[in-house]
């Protein structure tokens, strides 16, 4: 019995969800099988690709945005310590780094919902929130990576 309310539970947050990029006008995917919802967006510079994720297990909403980039391996110590740099500040979120393949991803994951009611403006905060913070650092990281600034300018940008 706890499985399937657990999955009614995880259905009910997943609609929550869809019914916030209802609300906003977002042009967003469906995957009810698997509870996950992608979408694209247009921010300054470069689109963003979002997955949003119901976890029915461990109750709770994940976002991840990955770059659309790898890092090549000349710039992976550089780009270990850009993602640190970025990370440092953030109260919500955070960039993950893979140094064995030089993926970075942005990562936001919501509170537990068990036992609780998240609202909709907890999605909202998540959304916006993710594409801030995309939409400031990816194309600095793909500046650094591709050699277009230097280490000591990500750091000056991010200290201005």
């Amino acid at each position: 019995m706890a499985n399937e309310n657990d999955r009614k539970l995880a259905e009910s947050v997943y609609e929550k969800i869809c019914e916030v990029m209802d609300e906003d006008e977002l042009t967003y995917n469906r995957h009810d099988d698997k509870l996950v919802i992608t979408l694209s967006v247009r921010g300054d510079d470069i689109p963003m690709d979002l997955v949003i994720f119901v976890h029915e297990d461990r109750k709770l909403v994940r976002l991840v945005s990955p770059m659309p980039f790898k890092v090549p391996e000349d710039k992976r110590a550089e780009m270990a310590i850009a993602v640190n740099v970025a990370n440092y500040g953030m109260y919500d979120g955070s960039f993950d780094y893979d140094f064995s393949d030089g993926d970075i991803r942005f990562r936001f994951t919501t509170s537990y919902y068990r036992d609780s009611t998240l609202g909709k403006e907890v999605f909202q905060y998540m959304l916006a929130l993710s594409v801030a913070m995309v939409d400031k650092y990816n194309d600095r990281f793909m500046m650094l990576s591709k050699g277009m600034i230097s280490l000591d300018r990500f750091i000056q940008l991010e200290n201005s």
